[in-house]
């Protein structure tokens, strides 16, 4: 990182950051796979799975002629049945009649009603933690709101283009999906962490720091040993052993040395 004073401007060397990277390699790879099994840890045992149900209904005049216009009309139409659907009427007949605990605003969440395009159709979804209990709820929605469709509405008839099935695997939580996007989160967490730690590393390192930061040119380097090995290396000597063979020198380890006590 390269700051320019004079301008306030804050220079970011891509290679270093790529290098700086590279060398945690290990900490964002562990990052990954301890957010990827929390991911998957949750989505398997924690979150608990909800099963979808699916049921169909098509709304059309039982007129013998029918023109291209009434099938265009019908199909702008569609959207008004759509919402009819979720009214408050509808939702809470179908709790009374199933006997259900939820509100009106809690049944309203986990029923989504879609309209395909250029079509007359209207497809009813229910999302529950039992598959029965879904199909059930989805079999009552559509039962409702065909009779609340036809008194509303100039419709002769709604018909039954598929019953409610009873799910077999549950929509949600998808673990895989879970389980990538844990990964994801981890690598972008740790790789944020460790940028956010190099930008705000002031400190010179260098002899090329001090030429970035302070625009000055170093002479030479002088190499700062820790008092542990200056010790070592004060102490190791070689001398002649005690029987007073000056032919045989030997090194002294000062950890075999017994202290001593020196008077000044």
């Amino acid at each position: 990182m390269q700051e320019n004073q004079n301008e306030d401007v804050i220079e970011i060397d891509l290679l270093e950051i790529f290098g700086l990277l590279l060398h945690r390699w290990w900490l964002i790879l562990l990052a990954a796979v301890f957010a990827g099994a929390m991911g998957f840890l949750l989505s398997f045992f924690v979150v608990a799975d909800k099963f979808e149900s699916t049921t169909e209904i098509y709304i059309l005049n039982s007129g013998e002629d029918i023109t291209y216009t009434d099938l265009q009309m019908g199909t702008t139409l569609t959207k008004d049945y759509a919402h009819l659907i979720t009214t408050r009427d509808v939702l809470e007949q179908v709790i009374a009649d199933l006997g259900l605990e939820d509100t009106y605003e809690d049944l309203a969440d986990r029923v989504k009603v879609d309209t395909p395009a250029d079509t007359r159709i209207v497809s009813i979804t229910v999302t529950d933690k039992d598959p029965a209990q879904a199909q059930a709820i989805a079999n009552a929605v559509r039962e409702v709101a065909s009779a609340h469709i036809t008194n509303v509405t100039a419709v002769d008839a709604v018909n039954v283009a598929s019953m409610a099935n009873y799910p077999l695997e549950p929509s949600s939580p998808s673990v895989p999906l879970w389980t990538v996007v844990g990964t994801l989160i981890g690598v972008v967490l740790c790789v944020g962490g460790i940028l956010v730690e190099y930008l705000l590393d002031d400190t010179i390192k260098t002899s090329e720091d001090v030429e970035k930061f302070l625009n000055l040119s170093t002479l030479g380097m002088i190499p700062i040993r820790d008092e542990k090995e200056a010790r070592k290396d004060s102490v190791r000597k070689t001398y002649q052993n005690a029987e007073g063979d000056s032919g045989t020198l030997r090194e002294i380890d000062p950890g075999s040395m017994p202290d001593r006590e020196e008077t000044i």
